[in-house]
């Protein structure tokens, strides 16, 4: 029996039900990759599905090293790795046995994730001078604005 503080781990990266639909498994926005997959005839038997998987990378050419300073130098090595983009470290409640319990979808979520580009979910800052009073101050400038400012 689980307590509530439990974390269970849920598999990922497959659909959740056998229906004729595109099932989106991966929409990452820091590295600019969508994961998809449905149920399609078989080629070598039509009364067969086959689970077909497609995958979207769009490669930032102007991204930088560090994407938060824009003196860095430009990346040129790209690294995806699927069992990383399927993690999905939001954690859900589900009801097993009739008791709620806290489930985290994804494992190894404590490490960092290298981000080609700005996933706009986030804030980024970096520090800029600011003359004040005849001092010159760094401070953080929002890198996204509409992520970094409360509502």
């Amino acid at each position: 029996h689980k307590s509530l503080s439990d974390t269970w781990h849920v598999l990922a990266c497959y659909p959740v039900s056998p229906i004729n639909e595109e099932y989106v498994l991966v929409n990452n926005k820091c590295q600019c990759v969508t994961v998809t997959s449905r149920f399609v005839p078989s080629k070598e038997n039509p009364d067969e599905e086959v689970l077909e998987r497609n995958i979207r990378i769009i490669v930032p050419l102007k991204a930088r090293e560090n994407i938060s300073d824009p003196l860095s130098p430009l990346r040129t090595t790209f690294v995806y790795r699927l069992s990383e983009l399927c993690k999905n470290c939001d954690p859900v409640e589900i009801d097993l046995g009739g008791a709620i319990h806290q489930a985290q979808q994804g494992n190894s979520c404590e490490e960092p994730q290298t981000c080609y580009t700005y996933d706009r979910n986030q804030c980024y800052s970096s520090p800029v001078p600011l003359l004040f009073h005849g001092q010159v101050n760094q401070v953080p400038a929002a890198l996204t604005p509409a992520s970094c400012l409360a509502e």
